[in-house]
């Protein structure tokens, strides 16, 4: 059918069969990516024990020399493949070959970071068992170690009312099935494995949670701030920019602009801010609305800095109607320091061994 002459054209949704078979093939895919990097990495690190202790096994003097073995062994494999082989993980594969000497007995739909709780288990016969049951009801690794740490076996041997201790049991446990993809590709030992840059990840994270912290605390401030956008893209005719954070104030009848920087405030973190601001004025602001305003926010590990910018013909406007309503740069300066040791240690929490595959 010809839309008639003047008239947009309807648009089409996709249908909701489509959005939800692809949305399936999306998350499947996801699934497989985690049980590939699973298996090859339990396997990998198996096979690494295996190889350390038929070495160490050669001769006793090649045994009395272990520890200096695998400090030398750490530090080629470091140098060639990344921070994944420290002595501590390397001592790891080892007691995990002698623990589970037989590959074929191994569940590889459990992480290493299961197996490294599992091997904590002095028990064999408990520690099969909450293997058994890790793999079979699908226990997160956090979901492991609270059932370890509360003693779940022992209680179920020794209680006579094994249907309570079961149903309390399972009422604290979050099955692995619900964990998302993406969150297992940030394990630590996931990424060292991979040799890939966790650094990265962690910085994106922190970042992710500064911006939402930031936004909570300029809508708290009460005077007149509208939250706009977040991660707004504004075009010229070759370039495309995202900007952090848009509010709108409407005490002061204009836009503030945020850009938050994981480092230190240079000379070009300012000229790109003026650079927004030209194009917010020019494309986004409004006849009756007064000049676009932007903030600075640079976050280090030792001190923050924090700095508006407005273009030198609002200076005066800015000094004179806008400080009266907006933070001070002091303030924004301590919050942002706050936030970032809260922000910090919630990821360190997250990411610590054991801690990671919820």
């Amino acid at each position: 059918m010809v839309p008639e002459k003047g008239k947009e054209p309807r648009a089409i949704e996709p249908s909701p069969r489509l959005v939800s078979e692809i949305r399936e093939l999306i998350e499947t895919a996801r699934q497989q990516v985690v049980q590939v990097v699973n298996s090859s990495m339990v396997q990998t690190y198996w096979h690494i024990g295996r190889l350390i202790v038929e070495d160490e096994q050669q001769g006793e003097a090649r045994a009395a020399y272990g520890k200096q073995q695998l400090q030398r062994l750490s530090r080629e494999l470091t140098q060639e493949f990344g921070k994944g082989f420290d002595v501590t993980n390397l001592r790891n594969m080892r007691r995990f070959y002698e623990v589970f000497p037989k590959r074929d007995a191994l569940r590889l739909d459990l992480s290493w970071t299961h197996y490294r709780i599992l091997l904590r288990v002095e028990s064999s016969q408990a520690r099969e068992w909450y293997m058994a049951e890790a793999a079979s009801q699908h226990w997160s690794s956090r979901a492991l170690e609270r059932q370890i740490g509360t003693l779940y076996y022992e209680r179920l041997l020794s209680s006579q009312d094994r249907t309570a201790v079961q149903q309390e049991a399972e009422a604290q446990t979050r099955p692995l099935s619900e964990r998302d993809a993406r969150n297992y590709l940030r394990d630590p030992y996931v990424l060292d494995f991979l040799n890939l840059p966790a650094e990265r990840y962690l910085e994106a994270d922190l970042e992710r949670g500064l911006i939402d912290n930031l936004q909570a605390f300029l809508l708290e401030l009460g005077k007149g701030f509208a939250f706009v956008a977040r991660q707004q893209r504004i075009s010229t005719d070759d370039q495309d920019f995202y900007i952090d954070l848009v509010f709108y104030n409407f005490k002061l009848k204009c836009f503030l602009l945020v850009d938050l920087k994981l480092g230190k405030l240079t000379h070009q973190d300012v000229g790109q801010m003026d650079s927004y601001i030209r194009i917010y004025d020019q494309h986004r602001k409004g006849d009756d609305d007064n000049p676009t305003i932007g903030l600075i926010l640079c976050s280090q590990k030792s001190e923050a800095v924090v700095k508006y910018s407005v273009l030198t013909d609002s200076e005066q406007m800015f000094a004179a109607k806008y400080l009266p309503y907006l933070p001070t740069e002091e303030e924004l300066r301590r919050e942002l320091e706050r936030e970032r040791s809260l922000v910090q240690q919630q990821i360190e929490q997250a990411n610590a061994p054991g801690e990671s595959n919820d």
